[in-house]
């Protein structure tokens, strides 16, 4: 072997080794990263907010303390309290005097009491007094002691109803997520996830990068070698596609992700604020999506789950193993329809361009659906005062690329081994 073909044999190993060890830092980190993002989406979830008793609660009570603690009687509203106070005042002296001339005599005293009333006291003199009385009333209702007394009873009973109103939602997932981050409070939580999740996304995304860029290269190589690729060449590819493979089946394609970042309304005047509320969030890997459809209870979902790990992985995995067999005519491979299907045909036929295209669309169509839903939502509630900021966060992740970048470099070997095979060369 010449010192040229064994640089160039020397670089492709390294290459390869280099994509594996980042192959497993990229699944590593993507595990990490997706819980950060799911204990992120719980922490800000609008049952935390917007839908929450105890959030209302929180931000209604000091509203409405604040109205009571500002109330006050303006003189264009004493003339109509007048009116109203003379109206129970004379309902009442009638009622009174009704109850005692109606009443059942049984003592002495209670006798007494009805002969003086029907034979001393002239109601209709009582009142002609109640414009004094309610005069009486309401010049103590504005003295200032009054007031604060007044205030303070209705603090009280608001305090009250506060303590009776409490939302019913279960705290466990916060409480963990509380212990796991070391937090003793939602929003210092919610701050260290949300530095995780920056540092940690942007180092996958280099990572799936450079690793995207290491495989390309060692096929790159592979062009510019022998004409005729060798065993060790060809094996270096096969690694490959296998470091491709893994990673994009274990690693989330698809973050399904929608949001009201910011949601404005008044109260008695006073703006009521709730910012990040998270409506719904999932990242999923095709090993994710399976498990979750095998262990469903409904059949047809545990077939369409057999369907998806037959064309995501079974077919590529059969796909690697056909041209490792194929190059080396294992067991006279060359001549299986079987092994030339894999290794020229399944490419085509795999449906793992297909799937690809599927997650595409399946974003595409996400993101539709909620940009036409909170533009609905948002008109309507413009109607009522309510300002609804809304975005759709929906991304395709790595896993998608790598498994994209997989499936066209798979293709590329099928053109190699169909030109540079030793038997046909």
């Amino acid at each position: 072997m010449t010192p040229l073909k064994s640089l160039h044999l020397a670089l492709s190993l390294l290459l390869v080794v280099v994509a594996a060890v980042l192959s497993a830092k990229v699944i590593s980190g993507s595990i990490v990263h997706q819980a950060h993002k799911y204990d992120y989406a719980e922490l800000n979830h609008a049952v935390y907010g917007f839908l929450s008793i105890d959030e209302w609660k929180m931000k209604v009570t000091p509203i409405v303390e604040a109205e009571i603690n500002r109330l006050y009687l303006p003189k264009t509203k004493r003339r109509a309290l007048k009116r109203h106070l003379e109206k129970l005042l004379s309902t009442l002296i009638d009622r009174i005097y009704h109850r005692i001339e109606q009443g059942n005599a049984e003592t002495l005293k209670d006798k007494a009491a009805k002969v003086i009333v029907k034979n001393f006291v002239d109601v209709d003199e009582i009142k002609k007094g109640v414009p004094e009385y309610a005069d009486a009333i309401l010049k103590e209702l504005t003295k200032p002691e009054s007031q604060r007394q007044i205030k303070k009873v209705l603090n009280e009973q608001l305090k009250q109803y506060a303590s009776k109103t409490f939302g019913m939602q279960d705290r466990y997932l916060v409480d963990r997520i509380l212990f796991d981050t070391g937090t003793d409070n939602v929003q210092a939580a919610r701050t260290k996830l949300a530095h995780e999740i920056k540092l940690h996304g942007e180092l996958i995304v280099k990572q799936t990068i450079w690793l995207i860029a290491l495989t390309v290269a060692v096929f790159v190589l592979a062009a510019f070698g022998p004409a005729t690729l060798s065993p060790v060449h060809h094996a270096l590819l096969i690694a490959s596609l296998v470091i491709l493979l893994v990673a994009g089946v274990s690693t989330p394609m698809i973050d399904m992700h929608a949001t009201i970042p910011h949601l404005s309304l008044e109260v008695l005047g006073h703006p009521i604020h709730f910012d990040n509320q998270e409506l719904y969030f999932q990242s999923k890997s095709i090993l994710d999506v399976f498990w979750v459809m095998i262990t469903h209870d409904a059949l047809q979902t545990k077939f369409v789950a057999v369907l998806l790990v037959t064309f995501s992985v079974i077919f590529p995995t059969l796909k690697i193993l056909a041209s490792f067999a194929y190059y080396h005519n294992y067991r006279k491979a060359r001549e299986s329809r079987w092994v030339e299907f894999f290794v020229f045909k399944a490419g085509k036929w795999s449906m793992a361009d297909v799937m690809v295209v599927a997650m595409f669309m399946a974003f595409v169509g996400f993101n539709g659906v909620i940009a036409t839903g909170f533009h609905d939502l948002q008109v309507a509630s413009q109607e009522q005062q309510v300002m609804i900021f809304t975005t759709n966060a929906t991304a395709l992740q790595p896993g998608f690329y790598l498994f994209l970048s997989f499936t066209l470099l798979s293709l590329v070997l099928s053109e190699y081994l169909s030109r540079r095979s030793p038997m046909r060369s």
